[in-house]
This record gives structure tokens, sequence and C-alpha cells, in this order.
């Protein structure tokens, strides 16, 4: 049987609940659908979840890294769809968005990725749309204090896309992570994730490969919810993930120095102005 999507949830320690739940959205009445659940946990308590029709559950025995492990469903979904779905445990869908996510890619195939109106638990809409960041934009973000932080509010606005009209589609360069639609022969193009980020701004810099080659679409006929842990803000051991991300991120693209960046988000910022 011929494949049209598959999907990847990367398992660590999860919430079983969770992972059910996500795998409850996970289905189509039309649509032949594979989701494989990569689990990097010591052990393999979670090997249950597997035993449900089209799951495949692939225990690794150790934490690889967030775009490492989906990687290893992205190789396998290479082989037989022609597209991949990277979902975080933490959200929720209805299922028919699947569908309308796949018509809108079999229609436009100079789109390689989609991303969805994203929306809290409580309804209101989460702004996730960026333009590439620069150090600053990370530095100020994530450190500086609320008092000081108004006094570079014009720059921090302008990289959150304060002004975006988010009923609107637009193609962006820089997406989250949390529900990826990705066309499979736009991931074999860039080579998926890059594995040298273990965790954090995977998601940026593949959405920025991607978006050389593809249309990177914000698409907001579509939504889901998630829960938006921000897990760096609580958890020492993360936040050292997320400095050690954004150290490798800007050795690799340009601190001050990235002309490809800066020719990105002028042309975006030239388009949302004539829009």
């Amino acid at each position: 049987m011929e494949l049209n999507i598959t999907a990847s949830i990367v398992l660590f320690n999860s919430n079983a609940d969770e992972i059910e739940h996500v795998i409850s959205c996970f289905t189509s009445k039309t649509l032949h659908l594979k989701l494989y659940l990569i689990d990097n946990s010591k052990n393999d308590d979670l090997k249950y979840l597997g035993n449900v029709e089209n799951v495949e559950y692939i225990f690794l025995g150790k934490n690889i890294g967030y775009g490492a492990a989906h990687n290893v469903a992205i190789s396998l979904s290479g082989k037989g769809s022609p597209y991949h779905l990277v979902l975080n445990p933490d959200i929720s869908f209805k299922p028919e968005i699947i569908e309308q996510a796949f018509r809108y890619m079999e229609n436009n195939s100079k789109v390689g990725m989609l991303s969805p109106k994203i929306l809290y638990p409580d309804g209101r809409p989460q702004h996730m749309c960026r333009m590439l960041p620069t150090p600053f934009d990370l530095i100020a973000r994530r450190f500086m204090p609320g008092f000081i932080k108004p006094f570079f509010r014009k720059s921090l606005n302008n990289y959150t896309l304060e002004k975006l009209d988010y009923k609107k589609i637009h193609n962006i360069p820089n997406l989250p992570g949390s529900f990826m639609f990705l066309r499979n022969k736009a991931l074999k193009e860039v080579g998926g994730f890059d594995e040298n980020f273990f965790m954090y701004l995977e998601d940026i810099d593949l959405t920025r490969r991607i978006h050389t080659k593809y249309d990177t679409i914000y698409y907001p006929d579509i939504e889901i919810t998630h829960a938006l842990e921000q897990g760096s803000y609580k958890s020492g051991k993360l936040l050292k993930y997320h400095i050690q991300s954004a150290l490798y991120y800007f050795n690799k693209w340009g601190w001050f120095n990235d002309e490809a960046r800066s020719k990105i988000n002028k042309s975006l910022e030239k388009k949302l102005k004539n829009d």
C-alpha cells in the first residue's frame, strides 16, 4: 500500500496520555498514513503505544537528540511517502486538517513546508512567525529583563513580525517546529535536520534551508492547539541545550555578517509592506 503521509513523534520519558491523544488525532478516512514513534528514552516502557494500526514504535535506547531522532523516521518516510509530518507530543488537532494540508501541498508544488495557525489551550492565538534571528534578537528576548526590553521594542517587534496579518497566507523563513508538514523531496534536497543541534533551533535551521529552495508557508486555514511548555525557562539543563544550540546556529550561519539572513529578512519586510 502506497503511503500518502508519514509522521513522527520523538519520545523521551513522555506522558503516555499525551501521546495517545496525538495518535488519535493523526487519522484520515481517505489517506494512507503511518506514524513513527521514535523513543529516545533509556527504557521501552512506552512500547505498547505501537500496538495500534499504522503506528510503528522504534526504540533507540539513548537520547540521540530531537532532530536526529526525527531523521530516523524521515529516512524511512522518504522511501515510500511524498510528505512527512513532524509533530510535538503536546499538541492537539482535528483529524480533518491532515487532509486539508495534504490537498494544499498537492496543489502547490513550490511549497516545501506548511505550518498551521497555532492556538494556546485557552484559545488565544500564538503568533509564532518570525524573521531569521540575529544574535541580539535571541539574547534580548530570552535574557533581557522586562524593564529593559521597551528600549528595544521596535527591533524586537520587527523580528517577531508584530504587524503580520495572521488571517492571511504568508511565505515565512522561520516557522515553529510543533507541526511541520514537509515535502520529502525538499527534505531530501536539504538533508533533513542538522543533527549538530541536540535540542532547540533545529526547526529554525531546517525551515531556513528549505526556504532557500521552496516556499515555507504559514497556512491559517488549519489550526492546532499547542501547550508551549518553554522548558528552557524552567530547567537549567534545557537552558544549557538552548545556549549550545544558539552558539552552533550563529557559528554555522554567521553572527553579525550573515548576508543570506539580511537578504531574506529584507525581502520579507518589503513584501509585507506591499501587501
